[in-house]
């Protein structure tokens, strides 16, 4: 069975709708606080599990939560959704990650993100990566796992994609040993140049843009169009497919092709993590 593997974070998200976003020293009012699994790893491993049963792709996930009803919480919820939780370890003394969401009246989101355990995921936590055809990374953990993870990764033969966010600066041994690069546009203008060879830059309603080596045009990939009721997790969503698609041996193009339906059908429930997905919406997204 192709093996995706999800190195990354678990959170608990604090969520809170509002009309408009307030601004410097505004006090807005709110919803009822709500509160919910996240994390970009814990989205991005319910994602790749839901969209993965269909095509005979398994999923792993590898982190870190505290001992805690937030941890226990989180990591159910990622088993719940079909994906390996055994490499998910417990500290204890240490609190789980938390992230402060506001969602507007249009879907749009802000987040402030507390690590907590996710920063003391060390690299002696991760497995071997002979049976994985695709990990997938972000920053919401340190970057000296990340790159510990991408190193033994590619000596293993496995495709890394690595989401750099939230953004930071990254030693340039692990762009170097990153296969597909996947960044929205605003990670992208910071990052400028594209350092790696295959890449996919996400534009939102817009769809998003594919640099796939050996192409000699960058491919422009429409979006799915959709009601939208919340943004937040759709990148996760559409990292999972790509992750997914390329395990089970579509090239690039065509797995973000997949990617941009399964982000369409992401925003259209309140929520971190992609729904169930039953026939219905397998048919109506093309999934």
């Amino acid at each position: 069975m192709s093996r995706v593997l999800v190195v990354g974070s678990l959170n608990a998200d604090l969520v809170v709708r509002t009309e408009r976003f307030p601004g410097p020293g505004e006090t807005v009012a709110g919803s009822d606080l709500t509160v919910g699994p996240g994390g970009k790893g814990a989205n991005q491993a319910v994602a790749a599990a839901r969209l993965g049963a269909a095509a005979g792709v398994g999923v792993g996930m590898v982190g870190a939560v505290g001992d805690d009803d937030h941890g226990r919480t989180v990591r159910d919820a990622v088993a719940a959704a079909g994906a390996d939780v055994d490499r998910v370890v417990v500290r204890t003394g240490t609190a789980t990650g938390t992230a402060v969401i506001t969602v507007d009246a249009a879907g749009d989101n802000t987040i402030v993100v507390s690590p907590g355990a996710n920063a003391a995921l060390e690299p002696g936590d991760l497995p071997a990566f002979d049976d994985v055809a695709v990990l997938t990374l972000c920053l919401e953990i340190g970057v000296p796992t990340v790159l510990t993870a991408a190193r033994a990764a590619r000596a293993a033969g496995t495709t890394v994609v690595l989401n750099l966010s939230p953004y930071a600066p990254v030693p340039a041994e692990l762009l170097a040993a990153t296969d597909v690069l996947v960044v929205n546009e605003h990670e992208a203008a910071l990052l400028g140049e594209h350092p790696v060879p295959r890449s996919v830059v996400t534009r939102g309603a817009a769809g998003c843009e594919v640099h796939d080596k050996g192409a000699a045009t960058v491919s422009t990939v429409d979006a799915m169009r959709a009601d939208v009721v919340d943004t937040t997790g759709s990148g996760d969503a559409f990292l999972a497919a790509v992750a997914v698609r390329l395990a089970a041996g579509d090239d690039l193009p065509d797995a973000a092709r997949y990617a941009v339906r399964a982000g369409a059908l992401a925003v259209t429930v309140a929520g971190a993590q992609l729904p169930a997905i039953g026939d219905a919406e397998r048919t109506r997204f093309g999934l």
